[in-house]
């Protein structure tokens, strides 16, 4: 399913639980941030920008959906004809499974930060933000909750991984509405309900404050915090673990493992001035000679990232 997403229960004719062969029927992200700007810091004009573009959304996400409808198990038989998801007959529709909860279809949203700093002027983790970005995220849930029931179709709230999304959206934002502080000036839009990466906190405040919107994001959401090399501290891990396992649905640590190939340096590759990978030892700057790992979203891998995410990743403090 991904680094992040969700299946709601299912159970099948017998009442067994069934895990195995579900899937997603697509995601729709709204760009939250964006209806913050417009609202112009007036709340009660964001309420009704949200829910039209809530409507937009529902179409765009049926677009999705209705494309699926009455497509063949021929289609692709590993999946549909020998099991991958589904055993049907050749010729069969997959319609069945496309309804009554058994895959999902997610409406995804990113920069809870950003929104609430548009409209209340203040980040998510002040009281009077988190119980602005609170209702949001209950908003957001219960009509996902209103369309399942009113369509019979799995739907669930997403919190998008960004990937490239949180710069696309920054950029868009950036060109329509010009450079605002803290909200498109910084060439990346947050996560969705993550607490901006340049804020100091934490990591055990860090997971107890972002579980309370994780338990809203139905359709998929992970925390993470920031850690350095601890392999000298391993206690310190093990309470952070412990912290998860009591506090939260599902959390991550992030830390860095690079290496450049000129000079043999092992350790952090940093972004230089110039928004470039850079070895601070011999100030190799080809990426075909160094390797670099971090979390792009909710896996930790070898890459290279657009502008928009190599800034946010550049941007990112320590927790622990």
């Amino acid at each position: 399913m991904g680094c992040r997403s969700f299946l709601a229960p299912w159970k099948d004719e017998n009442g067994n639980y069934k895990f195995e062969g579900r899937f997603n029927q697509g995601v729709v992200s709204l760009n939250l941030p964006q209806i913050g700007i417009l609202s112009g810091g007036d709340e009660d004009k964001f309420w009704k920008l949200l829910d039209e573009r809530l409507e937009l959304c529902f179409e765009a996400i049926m677009c999705r959906h209705n494309a699926l409808l009455g497509v063949h198990s021929d289609v692709s038989p590993i999946h549909w004809q020998y099991g991958a998801i589904a055993r049907l007959a050749k010729g069969e529709t997959i319609d069945k499974y496309l309804f009554g909860g058994y895959s999902s279809i997610s409406l995804g949203y990113i920069g809870i930060y950003e929104m609430t700093k548009a409209v209340k002027g203040c980040s998510h983790t002040a009281p009077e933000g988190k119980d602005f970005a609170l209702r949001v995220m209950k908003h957001l849930r219960e009509t996902c909750n209103k369309w399942r029931a009113q369509t019979n179709i799995g739907f669930a709230l997403y919190g998008t991984p960004a990937e490239s999304l949180c710069y696309r959206f920054a950029r868009i934002d950036k060109e329509r509405f010009g450079t605002i502080k803290d909200i498109t000036d910084k060439g990346y839009y947050t996560n969705s309900y993550h607490v901006d990466v340049r804020e100091h906190i934490d990591a055990f405040s860090k997971f107890e404050f972002e579980s309370e919107f994780q338990k809203m994001s139905s359709g998929g959401a992970i925390s993470y915090v920031e850690i350095p090399n601890m392999q000298n501290n391993p206690k310190a891990v093990e309470a952070a673990v412990q912290f998860i396992y009591d506090h939260i649905q599902y959390a991550e640590f992030n830390t860095k493992s690079d290496y450049c190939m000129v000079c043999g340096y092992d350790g952090e590759i940093i972004i230089n001035d110039d928004n470039e990978w850079e070895c601070p030892q011999c100030h190799n700057k080809d990426h075909a000679k160094m390797n670099v790992t971090r979390r792009t979203c909710g896996y930790l891998g070898e890459n290279f990232w657009n502008v928009g995410k190599t800034k946010e990743i550049k941007a990112r403090v320590l927790h622990l």
